[in-house]
């Protein structure tokens, strides 16, 4: 039986890698198809093969796309699936890393996408309920009310009359999502191993960053639980943000039922004028619910685009849906982002360059005064313009670009505040182009300080920590007494642990591995960037044999070769 489990194991293995070969294929040919295969010249790990790659067959046999380079890398990602829109979309938002030409063109990636049919949504529910229709809803809409790479929803009334709104995932889509993300965890593993700047900028952080909040996207259970929460938040403030209603009853992992809301498409400016919707105190509530969030509740919905935010005619309050993608900031973000506000307002730059090496962010032996002048530099030009013009995204986003040169390492945890406070920030201005955003946070930025310092935090901490305390105070005397019973008999041992050394030593032991799979990398990429494009060609033969089944054939020898060198090599070590 052992033996069986094994050998199932290596054929599962054996599939996987053979699945992911696939799909490489498949994103190198989307590549060719649109002239980005000079990426690929890019990877250190290729660059001996430069001029190689650019003897690919489809630079002569394929027609060139029309657009520039931005335009037809957002077609691209358009085509490569909801794993790659999504993650175009987030890029959208890095000016710091992007030049804004690409970055503009991928903020218009739309991931609409032909809906499922209806009698595919019916049996989706009916397997989510494990029950039939008629048991739970007294009328579902055939046709969905909106279609996207994720999911699709549905309009429908339950038995006893409640109108909701049917979210179902899509067949299959997680295992593709799957299979994609462990190819950008490669790509990210090799940036990081062969570029001193993707160790700055932490790629495999963010590809977790990443994977983590697409996953997220995915369990609608965690979207439910998400919506709840921020109900609760703002439960004693229903003027300002209203959450619909989550009906746990009828929700699982792929498919969400919630209350059905009725309002304005926060888009549509000419029916909230008609509505007599007061667009200053919409502006104003925009900016106060999301430093709410992240500062009163360090949790805040990141995915705040106009299509997920409607208007309440009858009380100009905000209704928001959609909660896959959420943010929060731990204490240590928190302090960073409240300092460096409060700090640029107030004009004090030494404060906000001692605040990055205070947290960390930047190395220790950073030359305060330099980093002072230049931060100095970025915010003078920007603080000489009335304080309703000055824009707090693109203030942030000069600083990030700032520290960048001082080496500081990418904070993951930021990309989604990032990203949310663009949008914020630009639903707030369309609405009053005067807003004083500054006036708005101030006071709740002081408020959040105040209640993390001095007497009232500590009172604070003391009721949260005290039953913990209360258990383990009485167990100290006895601790105590054990260690210096230890030292007097010369058996108290302090070991030492060097993460330096270990990591060393995992380097060398993983080294004949990662050759192993780095020469078969270099081997697919090569054949893959030459091959990809001969569409019409793939009935030709190579010694008798086609070019497909080569195709087909190549990872299955690639990995048994692999298979065999770790095993030889690494016995003889």
């Amino acid at each position: 039986m052992p033996a069986l489990a094994g050998s199932h194991g290596i054929i599962h293995l054996m599939r996987q890698s053979y699945l992911r070969y696939l799909r490489i294929l498949q994103i190198t040919r989307v590549l060719v198809r649109y002239r980005l295969d000079e990426l690929l010249y890019y990877l250190p790990l290729l660059k001996p093969y430069q001029a190689l790659l650019k003897l690919n067959p489809a630079r002569w046999i394929m027609p060139k796309p029309g657009g520039s380079f931005a335009v037809r890398l957002r077609m691209a990602l358009e085509d490569l699936g909801p794993t790659f829109i999504k993650l175009g979309q987030m890029l959208s938002t890095r000016r710091d890393l992007l030049p804004e030409e690409i970055t503009r063109e991928l903020s218009r990636l739309q991931d609409a996408v032909a809906p499922f049919s209806s009698a595919q949504a019916r049996e989706l529910i009916e397997n989510s309920l494990k029950r039939p229709l008629t048991e739970v809803f007294a009328h579902l809409e055939p046709e969905p009310a909106a279609a996207a790479s994720i999911a699709q929803v549905h309009f429908g009334r339950l038995l006893d009359g409640r109108e909701v709104a049917i979210k179902i995932r899509r067949p299959n889509l997680r295992r593709i999502i799957d299979q994609d993300l462990g190819i950008l965890r490669w790509l990210a593993d090799l940036a990081e191993r062969y570029s001193q700047e993707g160790k700055r900028l932490r790629v495999r952080a963010v590809v977790a960053e990443y994977a983590k909040t697409l996953r997220g996207e995915l369990d609608f259970l965690r979207e439910a639980a998400n919506a709840s929460q921020i109900r609760r938040n703002f439960a004693a403030e229903p003027d300002l943000l209203y959450i619909p209603e989550i009906y746990w009853d009828y929700c699982s992992e792929s498919v969400l039922v919630m209350e059905r809301i009725y309002g304005i498409p926060i888009g549509q400016r000419d029916a909230l004028r008609a509505a007599g919707i007061d667009f200053d105190l919409l502006s104003r509530r925009a900016a106060e619910i999301f430093f709410r969030q992240v500062f009163r509740d360090s949790f805040f919905h990141a995915d705040m685009h106009p299509g997920n935010i409607f208007i309440d005619p009858t009380n100009g309050r905000f209704i928001a849906v959609d909660f896959g993608i959420m943010g929060s900031l731990d204490d240590a973000s928190q302090h960073y982002l409240a300092d460096n506000m409060l700090a640029f307002f107030e004009r004090d730059y030494r404060r906000v360059a001692e605040a990055h090496v205070a947290a960390g962010w930047v190395p220790p032996d950073t030359n305060i005064q330099d980093f002072e002048t230049a931060i100095r530099a970025i915010a003078e030009p920007v603080f000489e313009k009335p304080l309703n013009e000055i824009s707090v995204a693109q203030l942030l986003l000069r600083l990030f670009q700032t520290t960048r040169e001082f080496q500081m390492q990418t904070q993951p945890q930021l990309l989604l505040l990032q990203k949310t406070l663009v949008n914020v920030e630009g639903i707030a201005r369309d609405f009053n182009p005067k807003l004083n955003i500054w006036e708005i946070a101030t006071p709740l930025l002081q408020d959040w300080l105040n209640r993390q310092r001095g007497p009232r935090a500590w009172w604070t901490q003391l009721r949260r920590h005290a039953p913990q305390w209360g258990l383990t105070l009485p167990e100290l005397p006895e601790l105590i007494h054990g260690l210096l019973a230890q030292g007097i008999r010369g058996e108290l041992r302090i070991p030492i642990r060097n993460d330096e050394l270990t990591g060393i030593r995992e380097e060398l032991r993983a080294g004949f591995r990662r050759l192993a799979t780095i020469t078969g990398s270099v081997v697919i990429l090569v054949g893959l960037a030459l091959i990809a494009a001969l569409e019409g060609a793939l009935d030709a033969t190579i010694i008798g044999v086609p070019i497909w089944l080569c195709l087909l054939l190549s990872p299955v020898v690639a990995w048994t070769l692999s298979r065999w060198f770790q095993r030889v090599f690494i016995r003889l070590r």
